[in-house]
């Protein structure tokens, strides 16, 4: 592991704090700039949004989030409260999948907080699974916008998936979509992307990022330049590969995403109901 990350890992086990020897929780200021915000204020947005996804997740935000006052120590002698939160093994992953995961430390977080062991091949391979489905979640995007671009330039859905299907065949050396599913033998009415390495997904989407570029910015009209323009960027694409030795076409299958998708969610499901919750705040006035 990147001894960053390494370090990053020992940090966020450092920091964890314990009620009662079995309830595991962390401040979220002392978390904050491990996860990449300098402001306290934008980690407060990324808590709140957590403390949403909680909720619509059907478990109560008040089981995983406490908001707590704290008292600091200033430069002097004197001291002044700030407000803090306690936050949930599980509170601490809904804020890593609220952040920015090209941030490493932001991707490290959500494996390390999705793995209930800190055994560091589990978060390494979670790490990988999950920038698969952000380069996934990437190209789908760069697709979207490109089908958008193809309808105001006269192109239909027919016409944008010739475009495709030729810009695969020069990414692949002369292997078709077609080919490739064959060749991945994967189940029928599958997306290529759901079997394609991290790599392979990726090099989809910059093509596919650079015809959308290049159509707009030259103004091309209609099927045949559009096609050109993808058809030359994914040959771009194969050629810097290939000068590192790596051919698209030769690169083994990777496990079903949606299976692993679906696999996800089952976890964070999990993760929600096997984290020890914080206590409940008893009512002052109820002895009262």
């Amino acid at each position: 592991m990147d001894p960053q990350l390494q370090l990053l890992q020992s940090t966020l086990e450092n920091l964890v704090q314990r009620l009662d020897q079995h309830i595991e929780f962390w401040y979220a200021r002392d978390l904050q700039t491990h996860l990449g915000y300098t402001r306290w204020e934008n980690f407060k947005v990324a808590i709140h949004r957590a403390i949403d996804s909680c909720e619509a997740s059907g478990y109560k935000a008040s089981d995983h989030f406490r908001g707590v006052t704290k008292m600091v120590q200033l430069g002097s002698s004197s001291k002044r409260k700030i407000d803090d939160f306690m936050l949930t093994r599980y509170a601490c992953y809904l804020i890593a999948q609220n952040g920015d995961p090209r941030k490493p430390e932001i991707a490290f977080a959500q494996s390390y907080f999705a793995v209930q062991t800190r055994k560091q091949e589990l978060i390494e391979e979670r790490m990988q699974l999950y920038a698969r489905l952000e380069a996934r979640d990437r190209l789908r995007e760069s697709k979207k916008i490109l089908s958008q671009i193809l309808y105001e330039r006269g192109v239909d859905d027919a016409g944008f998936g010739r475009i495709r299907s030729k810009g695969d065949y020069a990414l692949f050396g002369g292997f078709s979509t077609q080919a490739m599913k064959e060749k991945y033998e994967m189940p029928k009415g599958r997306a290529l992307a759901d079997f394609l390495p991290t790599l392979t997904i990726a090099a989809k989407q910059l093509a596919t990022e650079m015809t959308n570029h290049n159509t707009q910015q030259a103004n091309l009209q209609g099927e045949n330049e559009i096609t050109i323009e993808h058809v030359q960027n994914n040959k771009t694409i194969r050629e810097m590969l290939g000068q590192r030795g790596i051919k698209p076409e030769t690169l083994p299958a990777e496990p079903d995403l949606q299976k692993l998708e679906r696999k996800v969610k089952r976890t964070e499901k999990q993760l929600a109901e096997k984290v020890k919750t914080l206590p409940k705040i008893e009512d002052k006035n109820e002895n009262s």
